[in-house]
């Protein structure tokens, strides 16, 4: 393990040793690409950390950070961490309620936000967190006629900064030399799939002994640019981000904004591209949606090449060579078509991507394999950190790769994934029941449920509670079903559904974006989303891939019959965690009576549902949804 051992140490070291040659963050602003260096950094670092110490930060205090991907959380987390203190991240897109929870629970009396939209979210609670005695905001935009004495800009706090400084000469050095490996650095919240997040401690010494890890298995490398379209303040995308950048120096580069992102991507075109398992689906879905609505020409080339990169593909998963001829076939391919379609999703020049947090589909993970692109799973979440990779050179599709160093697997008797070594959390934050039922007789307890493959592959089939069973006794996995469904360009989510019944039943949200294309092309006028999904057009569409998925399933566990639901699982509306995954519980008890309706072979089910029109206008209506079978 390194010497350094705190991300303080480690950004000093880095700022000593690279100075201003190298870059550690490029961000695109109004179309330019801003380069920062490792001594622009420490600065930026520097000064916040020490405007915090004027403000009152204490050594153990803990500061909430909010906001999107941007260098700027980046150093307020450095700051908070290099003068003592312990950072919570707060994914941006989270409501009132829930920033109330972690701030609370948290005990924070710092608050990061970056913008407007983040700060009204925390003046609206700021009479239920009294703890909180300022929020910071980096974005500048829209706040000049805020004068809340709980406000302060990151202009004046790097201003207190540079004046502490200038008072107590070589104390931010001082800062950093008394951090340790085992001073704990920050709280990672779970998903929260059932209630509201714990807060999972990790330390300095877990955090980099793990990013570390990552660099032996060449997941990241020194110079390499990387995008990482992950939320700030989960555990892997800290670790494949800013600590991994402290470790090796890798660079790291922000989009403009949200909106965006697809063509900044394309201008950089990374090294490495850590995207999970829902962006590559879209990817994909995107991909096969352009070639469906492309030219007769490009349709053909796309036919004729593309079960070429299928082809080389799979003889690769089953390590086998391709001969002369597949090889100067696919050569051919690659230049006509595999390439472009790379440059088309900005990853022309990606050595490999990197999927994890949630099982993704085996054809999904093989339409990019087509495409000559490496997808590399990892294993982990926020109590484990990373727990296993791909090697560059042993992909196996539908597996999560190989054990990391200094990581230990146990398969328990009803099929639990424990896991034990040096990269866990030390414990949740004011919660020692859950600690301790989670890390009882010295193994972290999953909840995922898998196995491990003759070639020592760590395989995870689905979370232990939401294994299904029919009527019949037998066993299905409502999360591998999903994730097939969701390789269709037509279905952008699903929810399967049979538990204790005699067949499967999903829920379909449509691709809004793709559908639309392919009706506005068919000549199927529509008003709103309700409209779009209830057409029969629509439904024909989406059962061809229902009935290709049935074909590849046993045939105890085929699904019977559909709806496509009226909006979106929302994360908002508490249907999806922060992290996408869904709430199965709350949903079926939310969609109770739909649910009642298909197993009892109702045909429609009435429902209230909130519409957004295309100039942006909502409002709710009453519709009908049809509950279709596949068989009609």
């Amino acid at each position: 393990m390194s010497k350094e051992d705190t991300f303080a140490k480690l950004l000093k070291r880095n700022h000593e040793r690279w100075g201003r040659e190298r870059a550690a963050m490029r961000q695109k602003e109004f179309g330019i690409w801003q380069k920062y260096s490792w001594t622009e950094c420490y600065k930026n670092t520097k000064w916040r950390g020490l405007g915090l110490v004027r403000l009152g930060l204490e050594p153990g205090d803990k500061v909430c950070i909010i906001g999107d991907n941007e260098p700027e959380w980046i150093w307020f987390q450095w700051a908070v961490q290099a003068v003592g203190g312990v950072t919570v991240g707060i994914f941006a897109d989270s409501m009132p309620a829930e920033i109330k929870y972690i701030v609370t629970h948290s005990d924070s009396r710092f608050v990061v936000a970056r913008d407007q939209e983040q700060v009204d979210k925390v003046l609206e609670i700021k009479d239920e967190v009294t703890q909180v005695e300022k929020v910071i905001f980096w974005e500048l935009s829209g706040m000049r006629n805020y004068q809340d004495p709980l406000l302060i800009s990151e202009n004046e706090v790097i201003a207190l900064g540079r004046e502490y400084e200038e008072e107590h000469p070589g104390v931010f050095e001082e800062h950093i030399a008394r951090g340790k490996g085992d001073d704990l650095a920050g709280l990672f919240c779970t998903s929260g799939t059932t209630s509201y997040p714990k807060l999972a401690k990790f330390t300095y010494r877990a955090l980099i002994g793990c990013a570390e890890a990552l660099h032996h298995v060449g997941l990241v490398a020194e110079k390499d640019n990387a995008v990482v379209f992950w939320p700030q303040g989960l555990t892997t995308t800290d670790l494949m981000s800013s600590i991994s950048s402290l470790i090796v120096g890798i660079t790291l580069n922000f989009p403009e904004k949200p909106e965006t992102a697809m063509e900044d991507l394309r201008e950089i075109s990374p090294d490495v591209a850590l995207l999970g398992p829902r962006h590559w689906e879209s990817l994909t879905r995107l991909i096969q949606a352009r070639m469906s609505d492309a030219n007769v020409v490009q349709r053909l080339c796309y036919n004729i090449l593309m079960p070429l990169g299928y082809k080389i593909a799979d003889l690769q998963s089953q390590r086998m060579k391709p001969n002369p001829f597949w090889k100067a076939l696919h050569y051919i391919a690659w230049f006509l078509l595999l390439r472009p379609l790379r440059d088309r999703i900005g990853l022309v020049k990606t050595r490999f991507g990197v999927g994890g947090s949630a099982l993704m589909g085996r054809e999904t993970f093989r339409f990019l394999q087509a495409l000559k692109l490496k997808l590399r799973t990892i294993y982990g979440s926020a109590e484990t950190a990373v727990v296993t990779s791909h090697r560059a050179d042993d992909i196996k599709i539908e597996t999560a790769g190989v054990l990391l160093p200094e990581t230990e697997v146990r398969i328990s008797a009803d099929s639990e994934v424990l896991i034990r070594g040096s990269y866990l959390l030390s414990g949740y934050y004011k919660n020692p029941e859950a600690e301790e039922e989670a890390l009882s007789g010295g193994w972290f307890h999953s909840g995922d449920a898998g196995y491990i493959d003759d070639d020592g592959h760590l395989v995870i089939i689905d979370r232990m509670k939401e294994l299904g069973e029919l009527a019949s006794g037998a066993k299905y996995s409502p999360q591998y079903i999903e994730s097939q469904l969701r390789f269709s360009p037509y279905i952008k989510d699903a929810m399967i559904m049979g538990q204790g019944k005699d067949y499967l039943s999903v829920l379909i949200n449509i691709d809004f974006d793709n559908v639309g294309i392919w009706a506005e092309r068919n000549h199927i006028s529509y008003t709103t989303f309700v409209d779009l999904s209830q057409k029969t057009e629509v439904a024909s569409l989406v059962v061809k891939d229902l009935t290709k998925l049935n074909e590849k399933l046993p045939e105890y566990c085929r699904i019977e019959k559909y709806v496509l639901l009226h909006k979106e699982f929302d994360a908002d509306e508490a249907e999806l965690t922060r992290t996408r995954k869904l709430r199965r519980e709350f949903m079926e008890h939310r969609y109770h009576d739909l649910l009642e309706g298909i197993y009892q072979d109702r045909n429609e089910v009435p429902i209230e549902a909130a519409v957004r029109y295309r100039d942006g206008r909502t409002g709710t209506i009453d519709t009908t949804l049809k509950i279709r079978c596949i068989k009609e």
